[in-house]
């Protein structure tokens, strides 16, 4: 008996010590992304709001801040005027008329329907924001298996209407290059068009921008939006790079499970949407809760093992 309460003490001690290392270290590992392993430094302590927007490009909103003067939590007023303002839940307009980078005039709900859509506001003409921003969005979907195309469509469009197809070519062969899967080149999409149409889908999915008259450039902020099937605002990842993990797991929720595996259910389990950040952030209570469950359920299996294998060992035979 002494034997057996000493083997099952020291089994429950190993389990118990893999279910600590689940819950720190391993949740730890998993926020720097998956797809692509970089040493990542060590994360400061949460910045307050207003720095996080700051951090991104982005502000709160703030109405009625005059031009000039500084708006509450110290922001300069002309950053309250780029941002992104989520909306999600809220519809694109299927009848926004572009051109993509053929030439050829479409409607952005002809790319609705079947598959959730990555959606990046950008111009072609940017200097620096907008190339980073595309090369980190291409960076993040080389490093997932989803294929363009085949689980999701990528709609690039331009809020410059004087913009042309000829630019928006440009942009995507050099996107479909560094993707590296040329065959999926049919879902990728580079639109531009006028200022209507530019208007209305920026303020379905609350892009805030200005042109800056002086510095003869946009002033925008940077992200992405991932759109349901049905053209939804679903999730907003803000900033210049994307860790994969975070774009793979909104596009499963904004598909609402219908692609990925049994392991994205288990990380959308551990891993919450946080829309201030932008970003996915480890659920500690219900990594908690599954450490749990995986250490009982282990533990009672360890220890039937243990009993069956002192059970052999008093009936060699297999005689009462």
């Amino acid at each position: 008996m002494g034997g057996r309460f000493l083997r099952t003490a020291a089994a429950a001690a190993f389990l118990f010590g893999i279910a600590g290392g689940f819950g720190t270290g391993e949740a730890g590992a998993g926020a720097s992304g998956t797809g692509i392993a970089l040493a990542q430094p060590a994360q400061p302590s949460p910045a307050p709001p207003s720095q996080t927007f700051m951090q991104y490009g982005l502000a709160p909103a703030a109405p009625g801040t005059a031009s000039g003067q500084t708006a509450p939590g110290g922001m300069p007023s002309p950053f309250q005027r780029i941002g992104f303002d989520q909306k999600v839940g809220d519809k694109v307009p299927a009848d926004l008329a572009f051109r993509d980078e053929t030439g050829r005039p479409v409607r952005i709900g002809s790319y609705f329907g079947g598959k959730p859509l990555v959606l990046a506001l950008v111009y072609f003409q940017c200097p620096m924001l907008c190339p980073m921003t595309l090369n980190g969005l291409v960076r993040s979907l080389k490093g997932m298996s989803f294929d363009a195309g085949h689980d999701y469509e990528v709609v690039v469009v331009s809020f410059d209407p004087r913009e042309t197809p000829a630019m928006a070519a440009a942009a995507k062969r050099y996107a479909v290059h560094g993707y590296g899967r040329p065959e999926t080149a049919p879902g990728w999409h580079f639109l531009t068009g006028g200022a209507e149409p530019v208007r209305r889908l920026t303020q379905a999915v609350g892009f805030r921008y200005f042109y800056d008259e002086q510095a003869k450039q946009f002033a925008h902020p940077a992200g992405i939006v991932l759109l349901t099937p049905q053209g939804a605002a679903s999730r907003y990842l803000y900033g210049i790079e994307f860790p994969p993990r975070n774009v793979r797991l909104g596009l499963v929720e904004a598909a609402s499970n219908r692609i990925g595996s049994p392991v994205d259910q288990v990380l959308l389990y551990c891993f919450h949407y946080d829309p201030v950040q932008g970003r996915y952030s480890a659920a500690t209570l219900n990594i908690v809760r599954l450490s749990a469950i995986l250490c009982v359920v282990g533990l009672g299996t360890m220890i039937a093992l243990l009993l069956r294998r002192e059970h052999r060992g008093q009936n060699p035979l297999g005689t009462a």
